[in-house]
This record gives structure tokens, sequence and C-alpha cells, in this order.
């Protein structure tokens, strides 16, 4: 499936701005998956990064608690980023709702029209098949020398 995320680049940039807590979905304890990498990265940027994972779950990973499901995070959160493949999007997208986030993030090949469609109903943004971490690379964004 072809699709071309239509958030410019000051969207994308102010939403970032706006978040401080991420519920990352399918969170891995494996450092070469990609979801590992962007935890990492994210924290290293001053997002507090809540992994959720049943396989990990009430383990600690990159020194925070891994919860079971969405349902299960204790704390508000600003996006949920979700690496998971765009079938299951679906099921986890009432639960992603529930937590009221700002944005609800689909990772690069993520895409799933029908439940973005659900979560803007609520008010809630919506990005497709793009990586927080390669966007803040890309705009040079939460560096000393970038500017606001």
């Amino acid at each position: 499936m072809t699709y071309k995320d239509p958030h410019s680049d000051r969207q994308i940039s102010t939403l970032l701005h706006n978040v401080k807590t991420i519920a990352l979905v399918g969170a891995s304890n494996k450092e070469e998956r990609a979801s590992y990498r962007v935890m990492r990265f994210m924290q290293g940027k001053g997002f507090k990064v809540i992994p959720v994972s049943p396989r990990l779950a009430g383990k600690t990973l990159l020194g925070e608690t891994v919860f079971e499901s969405l349902e299960s995070v204790p704390l508000a959160v600003d996006m949920v980023d979700l690496f998971v493949n765009s079938e299951r999007v679906t099921p986890i997208i009432d639960s992603a709702i529930a937590l009221s986030p700002s944005v609800i993030w689909m990772q690069i090949g993520v895409i799933n029209p029908a439940a973005a469609e659900r979560a803007k109903a609520q008010n809630i943004d919506v990005v497709m098949d793009r990586c927080p971490k390669k966007e803040i690379e890309r705009l040079g964004l939460f560096s000393e020398e970038a500017s606001l």
C-alpha cells in the first residue's frame, strides 16, 4: 500500500514538541530491533517512554517498567507509538484512544486508515508510516543548535 502522510514539517515539529510521555507498543529488549533503538533515542532526547509488551510485562527495559497492555499503563501519555503490523492496529486503537493522547503515531510500514479515522473522530492526531526518531533527525529537532 502506498501512503503519503499529509503532515507538514511544521506540523510534525509541533506535534513532537508537545509530547513529553510516550507509550511505545511493541517494545523489544533486543538491541537490534527498531523499537529498542527508537525508545533509547527518544529517552536520550528527554522523552519519558513507557514500554508496552505482553512478552516483557513486569520486566525493566532501558530503566522503565514494561506494561502488558495500554490498559495497564498508569500514567497519562501524550503519544502512543505503535510498533505493530498494520492489521494489529485495529484491536489496539480503542485502548490507545482511551488514553486520550494528543497523537497516535504509527511507525514506518504501519498504515491503517480505518483505525486512524476512529482516532481522528476523537480529536486525536494520527501520523502514519513515519518514525519519530527519523523525523527528529531529519528536522534537526531537540538539539542545542535547533531553534524552535
